[in-house]
């Protein structure tokens, strides 16, 4: 477990004040900010590479906030993965262990060990120069692992890969973190990427924690405006009543709209729906009636390089968000009946 209170850390002309969290053992945790947040700076004072102006940081009740960043049984993996460039893949798997006298033998069986559970055993022999973005995130993971660190560290470490190979990642993140058990604090800018990763998440910004919690009660309880912005202010729908329909499938009935979702073990009592994930159109768009409504534009909004829209659904006021370019040729007018669809893999249930 990891505590972190009233951390004060400066760096140049940036400063993080009054850093108050609980990491839970085992826990995946993921830091969510805008670039310039200080996440960076957050994860590099957990590792030491920062001395802390105030505060203390304890791992299991042991303070290490003064503690060496070779003591502090931390592994780390930073944002460009920092892979020595003239040595292969098993090199710099072993790297960590070679000032801990480890045994010749035991070093080859904890290489062999981790570059099956990372899928690197065809890739050990070869130069780092010649992987690709997602072996090298494979390799930079599996040397931080070799030395068994408590705490794991990982600074946006999908954002500089494609879609498709992030996608593949996160998968393979989160079966990594099943087998091993590390607690885990990951940092990104990715919206996405922290609601399918994290257990809980924190939202900073400018140096402040503006929020802690799930993905869920960060969704549908945003605390401040700014955390509002930052996800994307989404709709809340509030459910007046659920019926199951077969398939499992239910229908929600929520202000005036029915809602198809899949049947949730819970309950369902509200369905937040964000602005990006709601598909506007002037005229009715071809294909079966699933979640799909007919509402009147009541407000339009330039919004950076996007027109915001507020459909008025029901008793349901909706935001919508349509590029600009795609919005201008679309001509849509306050007063317009417009066409929406809810994509259903985008709705989030509580």
């Amino acid at each position: 477990m990891i505590s972190i209170n009233d951390l004060s850390v400066h760096v140049g002309d940036f400063s993080l004040t009054d850093i108050d969290l609980q990491i839970n053992d085992q826990e995946y945790f993921v830091i969510l900010g805008p670039t310039g947040a200080g996440k960076t700076v957050l994860i590099e004072a957990l590792a030491g590479l920062h001395r802390c102006r105030g505060g203390m940081i304890l791992i299991d009740d042991m303070d290490i906030t003064s503690v060496p960043p070779e003591q502090r049984h931390i592994g780390y993996v930073p944002q460009d993965y920092a892979l020595f460039p003239f040595t292969t893949v098993a090199g710099n798997i072993t790297f960590g262990l070679r000032g801990r006298h480890t045994r010749q033998k035991t070093t080859k069986k904890k290489v062999n060990t981790l570059a099956h559970l990372l899928h690197l055993s065809h890739l050990l022999d070869r130069d780092v120069r010649t992987l690709s973005g997602g072996e090298k995130q494979r390799v930079a993971l599996a040397r931080a692992l070799a030395t068994s660190p408590r705490t794991l560290l990982l600074d946006e470490p999908l954002g500089s890969l494609d879609v498709r190979t992030a996608k593949y990642l996160r998968l393979e993140l989160r079966r990594l973190h099943k087998e091993l058990g590390v607690t885990t604090i990951h940092v990104t800018h990715n919206l996405i990427e922290a609601e399918e990763m994290a257990d809980r998440m924190a939202i900073l910004n400018m140096g402040t924690l503006e929020q802690v919690g799930t993905p869920e009660e960060v969704f549908f309880d945003p605390r401040t405006e700014t955390v509002a912005d930052l996800i994307g202010t989404p709709n809340i729908l509030d459910c007046d009543s659920v019926k199951h329909i077969g398939h499992g499938l239910v229908e929600a009935a929520c202000g005036g709209m029915s809602i198809i979702l899949p049947l949730h073990d819970g309950g369902i009592k509200k369905i937040a729906v964000f602005p990006r994930d709601i598909y506007v159109s002037a005229t009715k768009p071809p294909g079966p009636e699933l979640n799909r409504f007919q509402g009147v534009v009541m407000n339009i909004q330039p919004f950076s390089s996007l027109t915001r829209l507020t459909v008025k659904v029901g008793n349901n006021q909706l935001l919508a968000e349509l590029p600009k370019d795609i919005f201008e040729e679309m001509g849509i007018k306050t007063g317009q009946a417009v066409f929406l669809i809810l994509k259903l893999r985008r709705l989030r249930i509580h």
